[in-house]
């Protein structure tokens, strides 16, 4: 990986479980083992990527982690198991990999946007929760832009221009902070 550059400048670590392991159960109908696999897998995974990462970064003295937030990580919400406190586990380790690294001139960011439907993730949350209950995908989509200030979902695109910026010397500002990219969902 490091091979042709021979540094790593910016770490981003997106990832993801299938849904169906964690979404479409109550909490009181969850056993620990079922709960318990959102956040030992996203963290567990965010912790590795970050500090090998930055393990690459430190004798340089530069560069960005990156994470992917969601909105569940600062609201509740219905049937997502242990996905919310996934989610602001990462948010926190986030904060704490910055107190650490940035002296080193490590930024650490989380980006948390609301749902995109441009995603497969977002397709396997509507086939889990909205499609069961009579949704159609348009509505599914409706009820998502719903919750934002322009009435629309974040598309996958304007996502990424956030996080080439935020890994860009124009944001050298900005670390240990969570980018809220909910439109309006959350107000930060």
């Amino acid at each position: 990986m490091i091979g042709k550059a021979g540094r790593v400048d910016i770490s981003l670590n997106p990832i993801g479980i299938p849904d169906k392991e964690v979404v479409g159960v109550p909490l009181v109908e969850m056993d620990v083992k079922q709960f318990s696999l959102p956040i030992t897998t996203y963290t567990t995974s965010y912790f590795l990527t970050s500090r090998w990462a930055a393990k690459q970064m430190i004798p340089n003295k530069s560069g960005v982690i990156m994470t992917v937030s969601a909105l569940p990580a600062r609201i509740g919400s219905r049937l997502n198991g242990g996905y919310g406190p996934a989610q602001a586990a990462k948010e926190a380790l986030t904060r704490d990999l910055s107190a650490e690294l940035a002296p080193q001139g490590i930024r650490v960011i989380a980006l948390r946007p609301h749902g995109m439907p441009e995603t497969s993730t977002m397709r396997e949350v509507y086939d889990l929760k909205a499609k069961p209950s009579g949704l159609t995908w348009e509505q599914f989509e409706g009820h998502l832009a719903s919750a934002t200030h322009p009435r629309r979902v974040m598309r996958l695109d304007e996502m990424a221009n956030v996080a080439v910026f935020m890994a860009s010397d124009k944001a050298s500002g900005m670390t240990g902070t969570t980018v809220n990219l909910t439109m309006g969902s959350l107000d930060d």
